[in-house]
């Protein structure tokens, strides 16, 4: 029998582990030949709806990169139909809400879900993944909640997320209620998550980092205070990321988290100076990856001498989502070097 490999859960509790572990932040799907194949035929949803298929694309990436971790095949707007939300990924675009929220009738009828109802594909695969599949833990994740409310407000991607903020400032009644919904949501699915075997869960609050320091502390930092208060109670890793959000990372620092997760604008070592504590995760540009390969470990070199000279935990990641256009040749090659490289 394979044994069960727990380097990063050790990593992320800051433990000193016996090399650095490594998982890609969309590592499955993307550019992998096996799943450009399948989604000539499926779209994402109609992936993730079939338990055995989708644990197939979340495992692919252990099997041809060797990574320490696998993270769960799915979309953040997974949750929000059964929450009511009629939410279509448009290709070239991504999310697209026809019906955004405008008044607090919209946000009262939001649904709470029952996850093991609403979402039972993604708790079969999960049970798949962890019963028969993996020899490594498998991360279950979810959006935060400023990052679903600003799709959920602004019906779609957006630039300036005006409208979502218009109703931070504006009405902040409106805006706390989103919050509590939201907030139950991703308690109630991280949890069930969990229960059906994930063994860490990353928060992606992807487009934080629009909203200052301040403000960051008013409107948002409650309610992640209250997910992660919740989450503790697992015993699980938890990590949060965020782009762009330099001027959170303190914040970051002060939730119940097991781990702060970096994109490329701010080093392992800037991190430890400005005084974040917990295990750090990143953080190479994923741009570096269509570079050469000396390029590349050159790079990469310099981001792991910083997590392992600095003090606590370090898990190594890219800085935010692999491209399309990555070789995923490029990608094992990476994993193995990381693992050579660092290797006590």
């Amino acid at each position: 029998m394979t044994t069960f490999n727990d380097t990063i859960l050790r990593a992320y509790n800051g433990e000193k582990t016996e090399y650095t572990p490594l998982w890609f932040m969309r590592q499955a799907g993307r550019s992998q030949p096996e799943y450009l194949k399948l989604k000539e035929k499926y779209s994402l949803f109609e992936i993730t709806h079939q338990p055995e298929l989708c644990a197939y694309v979340t495992e692919l990436p252990v099997q041809n990169y060797n990574t320490d971790a696998a993270i769960l095949y799915k979309d953040i707007m997974s949750p929000l139909p059964p929450m009511g939300v009629d939410v279509e990924i448009k290709p070239g675009i991504g999310p697209v809400i026809d019906d955004p929220i405008r008044t607090m009738q919209d946000i009262e009828s939001l649904r709470p879900i029952n996850p093991e109802e609403d979402l039972h594909y993604v708790m079969d695969t999960i049970r798949i993944l962890t019963k028969e599949k993996l020899s490594v833990p498998l991360i279950g994740f979810s959006g935060a909640p400023f990052t679903l409310a600003s799709y959920m407000i602004e019906g779609g991607p957006s630039k300036q997320y005006n409208k979502t903020k218009a109703m931070m400032y504006g009405n902040p009644k409106m805006w706390f209620a989103l919050m509590d919904k939201l907030g139950d949501m991703v308690i109630d699915y991280t949890k069930a998550q969990v229960n059906a075997g994930a063994k860490a869960i990353q928060i992606f609050d992807s487009w934080v980092g629009t909203v200052n320091a301040q403000d960051y502390r008013v409107f948002i930092r409650p309610v992640m205070e209250r997910i992660f208060e919740a989450l503790k109670a697992e015993g699980i890793p938890t990590i949060l990321f965020g782009i762009g959000s330099r001027h959170l990372l303190t914040e970051f620092n002060e939730l119940p988290i097991s781990t702060v997760g970096l994109d490329w604008r701010t080093s392992i070592q800037e991190a430890r100076e400005m005084g974040i504590d917990k295990t750090l995760q990143g953080n190479l540009d994923p741009a570096f990856l269509l570079a050469d390969w000396e390029t590349i470990e050159a790079r990469t070199k310099e981001i792991l001498d910083q997590g392992m000279n600095q003090s606590g935990g370090y898990v190594f990641n890219l800085g935010h989502g692999v491209f399309p256009e990555v070789k995923p040749e490029t990608l094992k090659r990476l994993a193995s070097f990381i693992h050579e490289y660092t290797r006590s």
